[in-house]
């Protein structure tokens, strides 16, 4: 005889007010035990395909090592360095554009900029402030994210969880398959498959599409000689994780700094803009439904919102688990939705008259 729907009740809130009690407390403990977990469950359907190519577990997961060994040294070398390089000038160069938008302004439109307006003087002082407050923002990111013990914790536990988790993901959910409750066994299965599958179409989906995207931008703003194109490739592809906000930001940036540097060549200013065209082409009609699918299920408005309170409550980490927590909900939501639509609650008596 199973448990009555009370007590059910009861215990399953007070393992979820437990879990949110130890993501409170713990959170940044937990941060590189989030991210070697979610490491591994990204890239355990590339294990899974080598297993079925004639791998053992162990043999595939040591070849997704040593690939991923080479990426990250490839990245370290070659890349990162780039990035910072020119994420730093970025920041050092803003004070003399917007400098040249007030005398383009000024030129321009004489009336808006006279002596003493408002306008003249937030323009003068948004380049100060990005150049004086730019490095410490990234100063005080750098040490209290990234100090030097988390360095070496994310450095070295990060990969060595994502190894141990990749290695035993199999036996650990079928372990974890063999303690559900019996009665509830095969809709709990049911609901995890369904939050598998929209995890999967979203977040391997959009970090598929993200990286190709933020490729593509920075190769072909690099191509056409734009100044920080890496890094608005970078930024561009980041955010297109969030739908249409990639975009939007990444083209701003890209056609604001092509405007300063191209001023009367509207060729290669036209250019900028035709690659971010292409870009979103190429990700509606191509990249998007074939990585991503159109039954996710997670609306963007939903996604920002889990986000925000996330980000709010749990800070970095809750960032994190933002995302697959969103998709869970919203899978359970459909799922009580369906249970609703046909209870008697919804129903009513009069649908048992009903042939």
């Amino acid at each position: 005889m199973s448990l009555p729907v009370k007590d059910q009740l009861r215990y399953w809130g007070v393992a979820a007010v437990t879990f949110a009690i130890v993501l409170w407390f713990l959170g940044d403990v937990l941060l590189p035990f989030v991210l070697g977990s979610a490491i591994a469950y990204f890239i355990d359907p590339v294990a899974d395909r080598l297993e079925r190519a004639g791998l053992s577990r162990v043999a595939a997961t040591a070849v997704i090592t040593v690939v991923a060994i080479l990426i990250a040294v490839i990245m370290g070398l070659l890349v990162i360095p780039a990035l910072v390089k020119q994420m730093v000038d970025l920041i050092n160069i803003m004070p003399q554009l917007m400098r040249d938008l007030q005398t383009f302004i000024a030129r321009q439109f004489p009336s808006i900029l006279v002596e003493g307006s408002t306008a003249r003087e937030t323009l003068s002082t948004i380049g100060d402030a990005i150049k004086n407050r730019g490095p410490e923002l990234i100063e005080g990111v750098l040490g209290s994210a990234l100090s030097f013990l988390n360095i070496i914790i994310l450095l070295v536990v990060v990969p060595v969880v994502s190894v141990y988790m990749l290695l035993d993901w199999d036996r650990m959910i079928a372990r974890i398959d063999e303690l559900l409750p019996r009665d509830h066994a095969p809709v709990i299965r049911r609901i995890a498959s369904d939050i598998d599958k929209t995890l999967a179409s979203f977040i391997r989906g959009m970090g598929t599409v993200s990286l190709i995207l933020g490729t593509y931008y920075a190769v072909a703003l690099m191509a056409v000689g734009l100044q920080f194109g890496l890094v608005v490739g970078f930024v561009a592809g980041l955010v297109t994780f969030i739908p249409y906000l990639g975009a939007m930001i990444g083209g701003t940036l890209a056609i604001g700094l092509a405007l300063f540097q191209y001023w009367g060549d509207w060729a290669s200013i036209g250019l900028v803009g035709l690659i971010f065209v292409i870009g979103q082409v190429v990700e509606g009609n191509l990249l998007t439904p074939k990585l991503v699918g159109s039954s996710v299920g997670l609306h963007p408005v939903w996604l920002l919102l889990a986000l925000s309170v996330f980000g709010a409550l749990f800070g970095f980490v809750g960032m994190l688990v933002a995302v697959p927590v969103a998709a869970a909900l919203g899978v359970i939501a459909r799922f009580g939705i369906d249970q609703y639509l046909d209870s008697r609650l919804y129903r009513g008596l009069s649908d048992q008259d009903n042939p």
